[in-house]
């Protein structure tokens, strides 16, 4: 699908900005699969707003050092995928990440413009609800997250299908969210092997003293 012009104008300004020499209007409209022609009209058009481009037809262009970019700019597609991907989020039964996701759509909605803000918070893409469950201590996503990226082991309460308990250490260094349930990949002690498990039937979760000696595979 052709680029929006205003789309274009900022992808000519984000080619520049990235460069560190002269940018031929044929080498962007390579980029942009447009003509040269095109660009000549964008660079004008651009030049014309005062953006601080430098070069001829013919020369290249160069964007003056100092520039900061405009107000944060997404595509429709890339708004969709953003706003689609935040509601996502509500399925994978991680309280953390969906708190996360709408941290992360108040930030990007600061940095857009109005039009644009207006449409990422109230998109019309609709996402079920339906997805896994929350564990009974909904912090105990978060708590495993931070243990992987810590390389750090945990100690856990464990209940199997069959009601048995245990206790058991493990070194979670994977989480797998499916549609209706997240799994979590570990070297568990006790069993000297990997497990994929549902966080549904821990409890108790807490940090163990040593870090991970990265015996999983």
């Amino acid at each position: 699908m052709p680029l929006r012009r205003a789309d274009r104008l900022f992808d000519i300004i984000r080619i520049l900005r990235a460069a560190s020499q002269p940018v031929t209007a044929a080498m962007i409209a390579d980029d942009l699969e447009v003509t040269v022609r095109t660009v000549y009209r964008d660079v004008a058009t651009l030049q014309a707003r005062r953006i601080p481009i430098e070069g001829a037809a013919g020369v290249g262009y160069v964007l003056r050092r100092g520039y900061e970019l405009p107000p944060l700019m997404f595509t429709e597609d890339e708004a969709d995928a953003i706003a689609v991907g935040v509601r996502l989020l509500a399925r994978t039964g991680d309280p953390g990440l969906q708190k996360a996701a709408k941290s992360v759509l108040s930030k990007v909605t600061l940095v857009v413009p109005d039009p644009l803000r207006d449409y990422l918070t109230t998109a019309p893409v609709f996402v079920s609800k339906s997805g896994a469950p929350v564990p009974a201590q909904p912090d105990l996503p978060s708590t495993i997250r931070h243990a992987i990226r810590a390389t750090r082991k945990i100690r856990i309460a464990y209940q199997d299908g069959d009601g048995r308990s245990t206790e058991r250490v493990i070194q979670p260094f994977a989480v797998a969210y499916y549609t209706g349930a997240t799994l979590i990949c570990a070297w568990c002690e006790l069993r000297n092997d990997v497990r994929l498990s549902a966080p549904t039937g821990w409890s108790a979760p807490m940090y163990s003293t040593s870090h991970s000696q990265s015996q999983r595979p």
